[in-house]
């Protein structure tokens, strides 16, 4: 009489990891959501410039000749096997752990100027992208435009690298991109680079296997206005599929007038500051010039019929309030396009917000639906 036993298990780990950021209208910490859900609150208000294709930068995470980089399988350790007293054999098996290799990645130019620059994240054909449910996918895959915050006076497109790693393992190819701050260019230039850089992936849509017209944007705090600036400025919806705006400050003079309060946070008055840089001039009587500019950078302003869906979020006690992105909503709401704006428990700020487990599974939705 034989007997063999066989020790030893395959399991699959997913490389999920925090999204990292400044704090206040910057970034936040961002851990990988916890399984489950927790309720949100929900208010919904009812019813290009184009730049030369440069040669990309070397990659910050380069693994082939364009940051490629192949699957690969950690062993574990040994199982054993235990013969019985009768056994004549012995047979041994191997616990073998498969993480998800990660994605290609390169670093392109978009424009001359030093901040014009995005990371591109892929995988090197649509069939090794596969769906949450592990479906394979064939054909052009959709893409998705990150803009990270920072008042408009720092932040990095980098802070968006393991929330990209993330997308692309749902079937996504994930831009991030730089843009020029307020420091150094006044607004629309921030606009001006968000559309130069959606433009720059749209001409080089093959490359990654994209599809040119099933692309949604994602921003953040200050990059979260340039987003909803992209799905509102023109015939947004022309330009993007859908977007996602985390903690976006829409209104600036909103803003600018909080930051004054006499019970004002210092984030909301760095970010009073922030405006007054990001538009070049103080919104005072008789400044005409700066009230135009005041209009152009607030997302309503540009509110149609032939603007982008939006999905909206800010914590109910954090310093850029949901006041800031209601009367975008309502605007877009009366045009008939759906807008809603969700409030998301606590003071969370920007990315922090996928700390609440039902913020991530929201937005991934919101996603697939407007890019299959």
């Amino acid at each position: 009489m034989r007997k063999v036993l066989v020790s030893g298990a395959a399991f699959a780990a997913t490389c999920i990891a925090a999204v990292t950021a400044t704090g206040g209208a910057a970034q936040a910490t961002v851990p990988t959501p916890p399984s489950g859900g927790q309720a949100t609150s929900e208010a919904t208000v009812s019813p290009s410039p184009t730049s030369a294709t440069p040669e990309p930068e070397a990659s910050a995470e380069p693994s082939g000749p364009e940051g490629a980089s192949t699957p690969s399988q950690t062993p574990g350790s040994p199982g054993t096997s235990a013969p019985d007293t009768d056994s004549d054999s012995v047979t041994t098996a191997r616990a073998v752990m498969v993480t998800p290799a990660p994605p290609r990645t390169v670093t392109y130019a978009y424009g001359t100027a030093p901040r014009q620059r995005l990371d591109a994240y892929w995988r090197p054909s649509a069939a090794q992208g596969s769906t949450a449910q592990g479906a394979r996918q064939t054909g052009k895959r959709p893409g998705v435009l990150l803009l990270h915050g920072g008042y408009w006076l720092g932040g990095d497109k980098s802070s968006w690298k393991y929330f990209a790693r993330r997308l692309t393992n749902e079937g996504f190819a994930v831009f991030a991109a730089n843009y020029r701050l307020a420091g150094t260019a006044a607004w629309p230039a921030q606009r001006d680079d968000a559309e130069a850089a959606l433009d720059y992936v749209k001409r080089n849509a093959a490359r990654w296997n994209v599809d040119p017209d099933r692309i949604a944007v994602i921003g953040s705090s200050a990059g979260g206005l340039l987003a909803t600036q992209l799905g509102a400025y023109g015939q947004g919806a022309q330009r993007v599929r859908g977007v996602v705006a985390l903690s976006p400050v829409n209104t600036p003079y909103l803003a600018y007038q909080t930051g004054a309060e006499t019970t004002a946070t210092p984030g909301q008055r760095k970010l009073r500051r922030a405006v007054v840089t990001l538009l070049g001039c103080r919104p005072v009587t008789g400044n005409s010039t700066c009230w135009t500019k005041v209009d152009d950078a607030t997302a309503a302003t540009h509110a149609s019929s032939g603007d982008a869906p939006m999905l909206i979020m800010h914590g109910t006690t954090e310093f850029v309030p949901r006041t800031q992105s209601t009367g975008l909503a309502g605007a877009l709401n009366r045009a008939g396009v759906p807008a809603t704006v969700v409030a998301v428990p606590g003071s969370m700020h920007g990315p922090a917000l996928m700390q609440d487990p039902s913020v991530y599974p929201r937005i991934l939705s919101f996603l697939k639906a407007r890019t299959r």
